[in-house]
């Protein structure tokens, strides 16, 4: 069985809820969480998203590496591992915190609760029947520093596409 197929049957439902109550496409959901966990396979206290967790301070959060892209050598974070020159941007190797969750499906939830009440992702609920203008419109308002972020988000949900 391919690890996309194990991945949809365990997610598939979560994101359908998400798409029939927030109204977030369970395609650009699946993507997105396919991406950020790697099929499911690194989901470090029940984080499906990557959500940033800003305080750092209420239990509910968790210290976790991850690599972000900025155009400054200077960008602060609570643990910075490494920063090198990549082309016109500086990769940062980094420690940050992040939301953790009692399951999966609360990450889900989460996510979607997330992108609607920040102002800055209003846009993308525009195109909720449109899950690639939705991607597109939430990689522009800057989800992830990652340059390449909406081409990945975009050729997952292309593979997703073929299962569902």
């Amino acid at each position: 069985m391919s690890n996309v197929k194990i991945f949809l049957d365990m997610y598939y439902r979560h994101a359908k809820a998400v798409e029939l109550k927030e109204g977030v496409p369970a395609l650009f959901t699946l993507a997105q969480s396919a991406l950020e966990t790697g099929w499911g396979k690194t989901v470090v206290g029940n984080m499906m998203f990557g959500v940033k967790d800003t305080d750092g301070i209420n239990g509910n959060e968790q210290l976790l590496t991850t690599t972000e892209y900025h155009k400054s050598p200077n960008v602060k974070y609570p643990v910075v591992i490494w920063v090198k020159r990549v082309g016109n941007l500086y990769k940062y190797r980094i420690k940050d915190w992040f939301r953790k969750y009692a399951s999966p499906e609360e990450s889900f939830r989460d996510h979607a609760i997330f992108l609607k009440k920040n102002p800055r992702y209003r846009g993308a609920f525009n195109y909720t029947r449109a899950p690639y203008l939705f991607a597109k419109e939430v990689c522009k308002a800057g989800y992830a520093t990652d340059p390449n972020y909406q081409h990945s988000i975009e050729a997952i949900m292309r593979m997703i596409e073929k299962y569902i």
